[in-house]
């Protein structure tokens, strides 16, 4: 079974930036974290992050055949007014995470809404990189039934 993770704007900054709202982790730590853990429930796990919406939107739109399951996504604030990436994200037909390291719904008030949560299985919010891993668990079994 294959899961897609992506990751969008800025968030190739974990680590670096906001160490208060998002820790000191950087992205290809979560990335290894996801790898092992996906190895360990029977996954492949490809991780893939991206600060060009277009480029994103062109990886949503080859999962549609390349044998991806599930989808693990944090768009950063793309979550927040790219309907771009939602409707590339409402082509596939699998399930769909969103997950975020922030819990969004106790932040600024422009980042409680998400174009992508009514498309989405579900959403995980302010766990930090628990948020990634709860989110892979929650994939695989939206996989399995």
């Amino acid at each position: 079974m294959k899961i897609l993770t992506l990751n969008g704007i800025n968030l190739n900054m974990f680590g670096k930036r906001d160490p208060a709202q998002y820790g000191t982790t950087t992205l290809a730590e979560i990335d290894a974290r996801l790898v092992a853990l996906g190895k360990e429930l029977g996954a492949e796990v490809e991780c893939f992050q991206t600060n060009i919406e277009g480029e994103m939107a062109e990886r949503i739109h080859h999962a549609h055949s390349d044998g991806t399951a599930a989808v693990l996504i944090n768009a950063g604030a793309w979550t927040h007014y790219s309907y771009g990436i939602r409707d590339a994200l409402a082509i596939l037909q699998c399930p769909i995470i969103e997950v975020h390291m922030s819990n969004i719904h106790a932040r600024e008030e422009f980042r409680h809404h998400s174009v992508i949560a009514p498309i989405a299985k579900g959403q995980i919010a302010g766990f930090g990189v628990d948020s990634y891993l709860l989110g892979l668990r929650a994939a695989i079994s939206a996989v399995k039934g």
